[in-house]
């Protein structure tokens, strides 16, 4: 089993190169970052968690951006959005940011994407919360389009466009892995576009019977990457019994200095499943 790193990256914490190079030296395999593009003042909808928003929300970098920086201080290390908000951006635009990412990383880029939690900012961005599975489906279609097609063209409800050319493409071949994330609800898209399941950190017992029901949606079977898991060894070890290919262990957004101790702590742990 592979273990990679999740987390906020912002202008509080740990900046994106350190946090890059660190993450290499000490045997990592991924990085996979949030993203938010701003907080309404007025928001009504709850947290998942609970209680109030943690500050890491509001002050996000632009994922492409961290990444790229990321990518030009590492080698092996995968650098992926865990997850971008496709509900919330151009098609056109983030197909040539990931496809730009990939080229100067070498081939190592990670889409991973998802239709977001948050109805008052993806409001913002002009989009219904109502419709946004529909349009999140209908821009990744687009986006894989602009990939892999030399003139590129796409019609449907939310994303329509006549044939155009789009450099660069991917390094990657056909294109950059695609790793949806979500619950069930999300399977559908999992089965249509996923090359991987980003799925939040449920307990090994409930985790297994989704994974089976996931391959019986998809008629094949899935990776499944665990985003934000837990240092808990017991936990880490039921992941593994099911098969998960990759833990990314939860990183918080803290100053330099303890994010190198954490992940100190955290390349212990996972030196253990090698």
């Amino acid at each position: 089993m592979k273990f990679g790193i999740s987390t906020f990256i912002t202008d509080q914490g740990i900046r994106p190169v350190p946090l890059g190079r660190a993450l290499e030296e000490r045997g990592f395999d991924s990085l996979f970052i949030a993203e938010h593009s701003h907080i309404p003042v007025e928001r009504r909808t709850p947290y998942a968690g609970g209680g109030e928003l943690p500050d890491i929300y509001y002050r996000t970098l632009d994922p492409f951006v961290a990444l790229t920086a990321i990518a030009t201080v590492t080698e092996r290390l995968l650098v992926g959005t865990g997850i971008a908000l496709v509900s919330q951006r151009d098609p056109i635009h983030t197909a040539k940011e990931v496809t730009s990412l990939d080229l100067v990383s070498d081939g190592r880029a990670v889409f991973g994407v998802g239709v977001g939690w948050n109805r008052e900012e993806m409001a913002n961005h002009g989009t219904d919360p109502a419709t946004r599975g529909r349009l999140v489906d209908e821009r990744l279609g687009a986006i894989v389009e602009l990939w892999t097609k030399e003139k590129a063209e796409f019609h449907g409800d939310f994303v329509n466009f006549d044939p155009v050319f789009a450099w660069p493409k991917p390094v990657q071949r056909p294109h950059p892995p695609i790793y949806v994330g979500g619950g069930e609800a999300a399977f559908p898209r999992i089965a249509r576009f996923g090359d991987a399941w980003l799925v939040n950190a449920y307990p090994p017992q409930k985790l297994g019977g989704m994974i089976e029901r996931l391959r019986a949606t998809a008629d094949r079977d899935i990776p499944v990457t665990v985003y934000a898991g837990p240092t808990d060894s017991e936990v880490i070890e039921g992941y593994a019994a099911l098969g998960v290919e990759r833990v990314l262990l939860y990183l918080p957004t803290e100053p330099e200095a303890q994010s190198l101790e954490n992940l100190d702590r955290y390349a212990e742990l996972a030196a253990r499943y090698r």
